[in-house]
Protein backbone atom coordinates (compact mmCIF):
# COMPACT_ATOMS: atom_id res chain seq x y z
CA UNK A 1 0.00 0.00 0.00
CA UNK A 2 1.09 3.04 -0.66
CA UNK A 3 1.73 6.46 1.72
CA UNK A 4 0.61 8.25 -0.93
CA UNK A 5 -3.00 10.74 -0.09
CA UNK A 6 -5.73 9.00 -1.82
CA UNK A 7 -6.03 10.91 -5.57
CA UNK A 8 -8.61 9.59 -7.17
CA UNK A 9 -11.91 10.44 -8.52
CA UNK A 10 -14.53 10.74 -5.41
CA UNK A 11 -17.66 9.31 -5.49
CA UNK A 12 -19.76 12.57 -6.73
CA UNK A 13 -17.09 13.49 -9.32
CA UNK A 14 -18.31 13.28 -12.73
CA UNK A 15 -21.07 14.46 -11.85
CA UNK A 16 -22.61 17.88 -13.65
CA UNK A 17 -22.44 20.32 -11.67
CA UNK A 18 -20.39 19.38 -8.95
CA UNK A 19 -17.58 21.14 -8.89
CA UNK A 20 -19.27 24.69 -9.18
CA UNK A 21 -22.06 23.73 -6.18
CA UNK A 22 -21.52 25.45 -3.20
CA UNK A 23 -24.50 25.40 -0.64
CA UNK A 24 -22.87 27.76 1.76
CA UNK A 25 -21.41 30.29 -1.05
CA UNK A 26 -24.21 32.84 -0.80
CA UNK A 27 -25.12 32.43 2.96
CA UNK A 28 -22.00 32.87 4.89
CA UNK A 29 -18.17 33.62 3.61
CA UNK A 30 -15.81 30.61 3.69
CA UNK A 31 -13.55 31.03 7.38
CA UNK A 32 -11.12 29.43 8.19
CA UNK A 33 -12.18 26.24 10.87
CA UNK A 34 -9.31 27.49 13.99
CA UNK A 35 -9.06 31.24 13.12
CA UNK A 36 -9.77 32.86 16.50
CA UNK A 37 -8.61 29.81 18.63
CA UNK A 38 -5.03 30.42 18.47
CA UNK A 39 -2.41 27.80 17.65
CA UNK A 40 -2.81 24.26 18.49
CA UNK A 41 0.05 23.11 20.87
CA UNK A 42 2.36 20.72 19.44
CA UNK A 43 0.82 21.92 15.87
CA UNK A 44 3.57 23.05 13.22
CA UNK A 45 1.29 25.58 10.94
CA UNK A 46 3.88 25.23 8.33
CA UNK A 47 3.34 21.42 8.35
CA UNK A 48 -0.62 21.96 8.30
CA UNK A 49 -2.21 19.99 4.86
CA UNK A 50 -3.94 23.29 3.11
CA UNK A 51 -7.40 22.36 1.65
CA UNK A 52 -8.58 24.03 -1.41
CA UNK A 53 -11.97 22.34 -1.63
CA UNK A 54 -14.92 22.16 -0.17
CA UNK A 55 -15.01 19.16 2.46
CA UNK A 56 -17.36 17.76 5.19
CA UNK A 57 -15.20 19.10 7.88
CA UNK A 58 -14.99 22.74 6.21
CA UNK A 59 -18.22 22.72 5.87
CA UNK A 60 -19.34 21.74 9.04
CA UNK A 61 -16.91 24.35 10.89
CA UNK A 62 -18.43 26.83 8.93
CA UNK A 63 -22.29 26.06 9.92
CA UNK A 64 -21.03 26.29 13.55
CA UNK A 65 -19.32 29.66 13.08
CA UNK A 66 -22.99 31.67 12.49
CA UNK A 67 -23.35 34.90 13.40
CA UNK A 68 -24.15 36.03 16.99
CA UNK A 69 -27.16 37.71 15.76
CA UNK A 70 -28.57 34.79 13.78
CA UNK A 71 -27.62 32.25 16.73
CA UNK A 72 -29.75 34.57 19.10
CA UNK A 73 -32.54 34.96 17.08
CA UNK A 74 -32.91 31.34 16.08
CA UNK A 75 -32.14 30.11 19.86
CA UNK A 76 -33.77 33.00 22.14
CA UNK A 77 -31.62 32.32 25.97
CA UNK A 78 -33.43 30.16 27.89
CA UNK A 79 -34.21 30.56 31.75
CA UNK A 80 -32.99 28.56 34.68
CA UNK A 81 -34.80 26.50 36.56
CA UNK A 82 -34.90 29.19 39.38
CA UNK A 83 -36.65 31.27 37.00
CA UNK A 84 -38.81 29.36 36.08
CA UNK A 85 -39.84 27.87 39.87
CA UNK A 86 -40.70 31.53 41.21
CA UNK A 87 -42.67 32.36 37.60
CA UNK A 88 -45.04 28.67 38.24
CA UNK A 89 -44.83 29.80 42.21
CA UNK A 90 -45.96 33.01 42.13
CA UNK A 91 -48.59 32.23 39.10
CA UNK A 92 -49.99 29.59 41.53
CA UNK A 93 -52.91 30.39 43.63
CA UNK A 94 -51.44 30.62 47.28
CA UNK A 95 -53.55 28.53 49.52
CA UNK A 96 -55.36 30.96 52.72
CA UNK A 97 -54.20 29.92 55.83
CA UNK A 98 -56.05 27.73 58.03
CA UNK A 99 -56.48 27.73 62.10
CA UNK A 100 -55.77 24.47 64.43
CA UNK A 101 -57.29 23.22 67.62
CA UNK A 102 -56.31 25.34 70.58
CA UNK A 103 -53.08 24.27 71.60
CA UNK A 104 -51.53 22.78 73.91
CA UNK A 105 -51.35 23.50 77.71
CA UNK A 106 -48.36 24.43 79.81
CA UNK A 107 -46.22 21.94 80.03
CA UNK A 108 -44.80 21.44 76.79
CA UNK A 109 -41.93 19.62 78.46
CA UNK A 110 -41.58 16.58 76.32
CA UNK A 111 -39.46 14.20 78.59
CA UNK A 112 -38.80 11.15 76.54
CA UNK A 113 -42.02 9.59 75.18
CA UNK A 114 -43.93 10.84 78.45
CA UNK A 115 -45.40 14.10 77.48
CA UNK A 116 -48.87 14.23 75.82
CA UNK A 117 -50.44 17.74 76.98
CA UNK A 118 -53.88 18.32 76.81
CA UNK A 119 -56.05 20.96 75.68
CA UNK A 120 -57.33 23.82 78.71
CA UNK A 121 -61.17 24.57 78.56
CA UNK A 122 -61.18 28.16 77.65
CA UNK A 123 -62.23 30.12 74.47
CA UNK A 124 -59.58 31.79 72.66
CA UNK A 125 -58.52 32.54 69.22
CA UNK A 126 -57.06 29.66 67.36
CA UNK A 127 -53.36 30.45 66.47
CA UNK A 128 -51.80 28.51 62.69
CA UNK A 129 -49.72 25.85 62.56
CA UNK A 130 -46.22 25.12 63.33
CA UNK A 131 -43.76 26.21 60.90
CA UNK A 132 -40.21 26.43 59.32
CA UNK A 133 -39.63 29.75 59.74
CA UNK A 134 -40.26 30.11 63.55
CA UNK A 135 -44.25 30.42 63.58
CA UNK A 136 -43.96 28.06 66.42
CA UNK A 137 -47.13 27.33 68.59
CA UNK A 138 -47.22 28.74 72.02
CA UNK A 139 -49.33 26.98 75.41
CA UNK A 140 -52.23 28.39 76.49
CA UNK A 141 -50.30 29.56 79.75
CA UNK A 142 -47.64 31.55 77.70
CA UNK A 143 -50.58 32.82 75.27
CA UNK A 144 -51.74 34.35 78.67
CA UNK A 145 -48.48 35.60 79.60
CA UNK A 146 -48.38 37.21 77.04
CA UNK A 147 -51.84 38.73 77.33
CA UNK A 148 -51.07 39.85 80.63
CA UNK A 149 -53.97 37.47 82.10
CA UNK A 150 -53.14 34.84 85.14
CA UNK A 151 -52.05 31.11 84.25
CA UNK A 152 -53.90 29.93 87.60
CA UNK A 153 -57.33 27.94 86.65
CA UNK A 154 -58.66 26.89 90.06
CA UNK A 155 -60.05 23.15 89.86
CA UNK A 156 -63.56 24.23 91.31
CA UNK A 157 -66.62 22.64 92.70
CA UNK A 158 -66.44 19.21 91.61
CA UNK A 159 -62.98 18.52 92.62
CA UNK A 160 -63.64 19.95 96.12
CA UNK A 161 -66.76 17.91 96.55
CA UNK A 162 -64.10 14.24 95.59
CA UNK A 163 -61.47 15.91 98.30
CA UNK A 164 -64.28 16.14 100.52
CA UNK A 165 -65.62 12.79 100.41
CA UNK A 166 -62.31 11.20 100.42
CA UNK A 167 -61.40 13.33 103.44
CA UNK A 168 -64.92 12.57 105.17
CA UNK A 169 -63.70 8.35 104.44
CA UNK A 170 -60.35 9.34 105.85
CA UNK A 171 -61.58 11.11 109.25
CA UNK A 172 -65.05 7.88 109.14
CA UNK A 173 -62.13 5.06 108.90
CA UNK A 174 -59.73 6.72 111.31
CA UNK A 175 -61.46 5.20 114.58
CA UNK A 176 -62.31 1.86 113.70
CA UNK A 177 -59.03 0.32 112.26
CA UNK A 178 -55.93 1.06 110.34
CA UNK A 179 -56.57 -1.21 108.19
CA UNK A 180 -59.87 0.30 107.66
CA UNK A 181 -58.08 3.52 107.37
CA UNK A 182 -55.26 1.59 104.60
CA UNK A 183 -58.24 1.22 101.56
CA UNK A 184 -59.03 5.65 101.55
CA UNK A 185 -55.40 6.06 101.99
CA UNK A 186 -54.16 3.86 99.29
CA UNK A 187 -56.63 5.76 96.87
CA UNK A 188 -55.34 9.04 97.82
CA UNK A 189 -51.42 7.79 97.04
CA UNK A 190 -52.66 6.84 93.56
CA UNK A 191 -54.36 9.27 92.86
CA UNK A 192 -51.63 11.77 93.97
CA UNK A 193 -48.60 10.06 92.38
CA UNK A 194 -50.98 10.33 88.80
CA UNK A 195 -51.62 13.91 89.76
CA UNK A 196 -48.40 15.50 90.14
CA UNK A 197 -46.42 13.69 87.04
CA UNK A 198 -49.62 14.80 85.05
CA UNK A 199 -49.25 18.41 86.48
CA UNK A 200 -45.81 18.81 85.00
CA UNK A 201 -46.58 17.93 82.43
CA UNK A 202 -45.30 14.05 81.90
CA UNK A 203 -48.14 11.62 80.61
CA UNK A 204 -48.58 8.82 80.93
CA UNK A 205 -45.34 8.74 83.10
CA UNK A 206 -45.90 5.10 84.17
CA UNK A 207 -42.42 4.16 85.64
CA UNK A 208 -42.05 7.15 87.68
CA UNK A 209 -46.09 6.70 88.69
CA UNK A 210 -45.88 3.23 89.67
CA UNK A 211 -42.09 3.93 91.36
CA UNK A 212 -44.17 7.31 93.55
CA UNK A 213 -47.00 4.74 94.16
CA UNK A 214 -45.00 1.72 95.08
CA UNK A 215 -43.14 4.28 97.83
CA UNK A 216 -46.10 4.87 99.52
CA UNK A 217 -47.50 1.22 99.57
CA UNK A 218 -43.66 0.26 100.73
CA UNK A 219 -44.42 3.00 103.65
CA UNK A 220 -47.92 1.94 104.67
CA UNK A 221 -46.88 -1.93 104.89
CA UNK A 222 -43.65 -0.30 107.37
CA UNK A 223 -45.89 1.57 109.34
CA UNK A 224 -48.52 -1.22 109.59
CA UNK A 225 -45.36 -3.45 110.97
CA UNK A 226 -43.75 -1.13 112.74
CA UNK A 227 -46.46 0.51 115.10
CA UNK A 228 -47.89 3.94 114.99
CA UNK A 229 -45.01 4.34 118.10
CA UNK A 230 -42.43 3.56 115.29
CA UNK A 231 -43.85 5.83 112.39
CA UNK A 232 -41.57 8.22 111.73
CA UNK A 233 -39.15 5.76 110.96
CA UNK A 234 -40.74 3.73 108.77
CA UNK A 235 -42.07 6.57 106.95
CA UNK A 236 -38.62 8.37 106.91
CA UNK A 237 -37.00 4.84 105.61
CA UNK A 238 -38.85 4.14 102.35
CA UNK A 239 -38.57 7.96 101.65
CA UNK A 240 -34.81 7.92 101.67
CA UNK A 241 -34.83 4.86 99.49
CA UNK A 242 -37.05 6.03 96.79
CA UNK A 243 -34.88 8.99 96.53
CA UNK A 244 -32.10 6.76 95.39
CA UNK A 245 -34.55 4.71 93.20
CA UNK A 246 -35.71 7.91 91.17
CA UNK A 247 -31.66 8.97 91.21
CA UNK A 248 -31.03 5.43 89.75
CA UNK A 249 -33.79 5.78 87.85
CA UNK A 250 -33.19 8.63 85.89
CA UNK A 251 -29.45 7.93 85.36
CA UNK A 252 -30.38 5.13 83.14
CA UNK A 253 -32.76 7.26 80.88
CA UNK A 254 -31.03 8.68 77.28
CA UNK A 255 -32.94 11.78 77.52
CA UNK A 256 -31.20 15.04 77.91
CA UNK A 257 -29.41 16.40 80.91
CA UNK A 258 -31.77 18.90 81.56
CA UNK A 259 -34.87 16.40 81.34
CA UNK A 260 -33.14 14.04 83.07
CA UNK A 261 -32.96 16.78 86.05
CA UNK A 262 -36.73 17.69 85.52
CA UNK A 263 -37.55 13.52 85.65
CA UNK A 264 -35.72 13.54 88.81
CA UNK A 265 -37.69 16.34 90.43
CA UNK A 266 -40.99 15.28 89.39
CA UNK A 267 -40.32 11.98 90.55
CA UNK A 268 -38.69 12.90 94.29
CA UNK A 269 -41.21 14.79 94.92
CA UNK A 270 -44.28 12.94 93.78
CA UNK A 271 -42.49 9.99 95.69
CA UNK A 272 -42.38 11.86 99.28
CA UNK A 273 -45.85 13.04 98.60
CA UNK A 274 -47.75 9.57 98.54
CA UNK A 275 -44.45 8.09 101.32
CA UNK A 276 -45.57 11.67 103.47
CA UNK A 277 -49.68 10.90 102.91
CA UNK A 278 -48.73 7.73 105.16
CA UNK A 279 -48.95 10.08 107.79
CA UNK A 280 -52.82 9.81 108.28
CA UNK A 281 -51.87 5.91 108.92
CA UNK A 282 -49.15 7.03 111.49
CA UNK A 283 -51.11 9.91 113.14
CA UNK A 284 -53.35 9.86 116.19
CA UNK A 285 -56.90 8.38 114.90
CA UNK A 286 -58.24 11.73 116.52
CA UNK A 287 -56.35 13.67 114.96
CA UNK A 288 -56.72 12.29 111.59
CA UNK A 289 -60.24 13.16 111.95
CA UNK A 290 -59.95 16.49 112.80
CA UNK A 291 -57.25 17.33 109.97
CA UNK A 292 -59.06 15.42 107.17
CA UNK A 293 -62.86 17.38 108.36
CA UNK A 294 -60.68 20.71 108.15
CA UNK A 295 -58.84 19.75 104.61
CA UNK A 296 -62.63 19.05 103.58
CA UNK A 297 -64.62 22.36 105.11
CA UNK A 298 -61.67 24.43 103.44
CA UNK A 299 -61.67 23.06 99.62
CA UNK A 300 -65.29 23.29 100.05
CA UNK A 301 -65.18 27.38 101.18
CA UNK A 302 -62.45 28.03 98.68
CA UNK A 303 -64.69 26.71 95.71
CA UNK A 304 -67.40 29.19 96.89
CA UNK A 305 -67.37 31.95 93.79
CA UNK A 306 -65.31 34.90 96.46
CA UNK A 307 -62.61 36.91 95.40
CA UNK A 308 -59.37 35.21 96.36
CA UNK A 309 -58.50 36.75 99.61
CA UNK A 310 -61.72 37.14 100.80
CA UNK A 311 -61.91 32.99 99.91
CA UNK A 312 -58.88 32.21 101.70
CA UNK A 313 -60.15 33.92 104.90
CA UNK A 314 -62.99 32.28 105.01
CA UNK A 315 -61.77 29.00 104.05
CA UNK A 316 -58.85 28.92 107.31
CA UNK A 317 -62.03 30.57 109.72
CA UNK A 318 -64.13 27.18 108.78
CA UNK A 319 -61.11 24.85 109.05
CA UNK A 320 -60.89 26.62 112.27
CA UNK A 321 -64.49 25.77 113.10
CA UNK A 322 -64.51 22.21 111.92
CA UNK A 323 -61.34 21.65 113.72
CA UNK A 324 -63.18 23.23 117.08
CA UNK A 325 -66.33 20.81 116.17
CA UNK A 326 -64.95 17.89 115.33
CA UNK A 327 -62.02 18.19 118.59
CA UNK A 328 -65.02 18.74 120.66
CA UNK A 329 -66.47 15.06 119.91
CA UNK A 330 -62.80 13.21 119.89
CA UNK A 331 -61.41 14.60 123.03
CA UNK A 332 -59.16 17.43 121.81
CA UNK A 333 -61.37 20.08 122.81
CA UNK A 334 -60.19 23.83 121.19
CA UNK A 335 -56.55 22.34 120.47
CA UNK A 336 -58.64 21.36 117.47
CA UNK A 337 -58.71 24.55 116.27
CA UNK A 338 -55.14 25.26 116.00
CA UNK A 339 -54.69 21.36 114.37
CA UNK A 340 -57.52 22.25 111.52
CA UNK A 341 -56.04 25.94 110.95
CA UNK A 342 -52.67 24.54 110.32
CA UNK A 343 -54.42 21.30 108.25
CA UNK A 344 -56.47 23.91 105.88
CA UNK A 345 -53.72 26.26 105.49
CA UNK A 346 -51.63 23.19 103.56
CA UNK A 347 -54.84 22.16 101.95
CA UNK A 348 -55.09 25.54 100.56
CA UNK A 349 -50.79 25.58 99.46
CA UNK A 350 -52.03 21.75 97.51
CA UNK A 351 -55.02 23.44 95.93
CA UNK A 352 -53.08 26.43 94.91
CA UNK A 353 -50.01 24.17 93.60
CA UNK A 354 -52.84 22.08 91.66
CA UNK A 355 -54.38 25.24 90.11
CA UNK A 356 -51.33 26.74 88.75
CA UNK A 357 -50.28 26.87 85.06
CA UNK A 358 -53.59 26.70 83.24
CA UNK A 359 -53.91 22.95 83.85
CA UNK A 360 -56.41 20.25 82.15
CA UNK A 361 -59.94 18.92 83.79
CA UNK A 362 -57.76 15.88 83.92
CA UNK A 363 -55.23 17.57 86.20
CA UNK A 364 -58.46 18.95 88.49
CA UNK A 365 -59.64 15.37 89.04
CA UNK A 366 -56.04 14.44 90.37
CA UNK A 367 -54.04 16.71 91.60
CA UNK A 368 -56.42 19.14 92.62
CA UNK A 369 -58.41 16.25 94.34
CA UNK A 370 -55.57 14.41 96.54
CA UNK A 371 -53.00 17.63 96.96
CA UNK A 372 -55.16 19.30 99.52
CA UNK A 373 -54.82 15.91 101.66
CA UNK A 374 -51.83 15.06 100.82
CA UNK A 375 -50.04 18.40 101.59
CA UNK A 376 -51.83 18.44 105.15
CA UNK A 377 -50.87 14.92 106.09
CA UNK A 378 -46.87 15.99 107.72
CA UNK A 379 -48.99 18.43 109.31
CA UNK A 380 -51.71 15.75 110.84
CA UNK A 381 -49.26 13.80 111.62
CA UNK A 382 -46.71 16.04 113.56
CA UNK A 383 -49.28 18.23 115.05
CA UNK A 384 -51.70 15.43 116.35
CA UNK A 385 -48.46 14.07 117.95
CA UNK A 386 -47.66 17.39 119.85
CA UNK A 387 -51.23 17.84 120.84
CA UNK A 388 -52.19 14.48 122.15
Amino acid sequence: MSDQPYQGQGPYEGYEGYEGYDPYQQQWPQQDPYAGYGQQPGHDPQLTQQWQGQTWDSQTHASLQMPAQAAQAAYPPQQTYEGQYQQQYAAAPQPEPHTAPAPAPAHAHAHGPEAVPESAPESAPDYGPATVAGNARITDAQRARLEGRSPIIEPGMQPALLTALLGLLLAATAPVASYALLVPLVVLQGVTAAGWFRLNGMWPARQGIALAFLGGLTADVAVLAAGRDHAPAAILGPLGVWVLLALVLQLRSHASPDERMYGLMATVVSSALSVLATGYLGADAHAVSVGAVAVAVTVLARALPLPTPASAVVSLLAAAGAGIAVGGMTGLGAKGALLGAAAGACALIGHRAASYDYPSRFVHFTAGVALPLSAAAPVVWVLGRALG
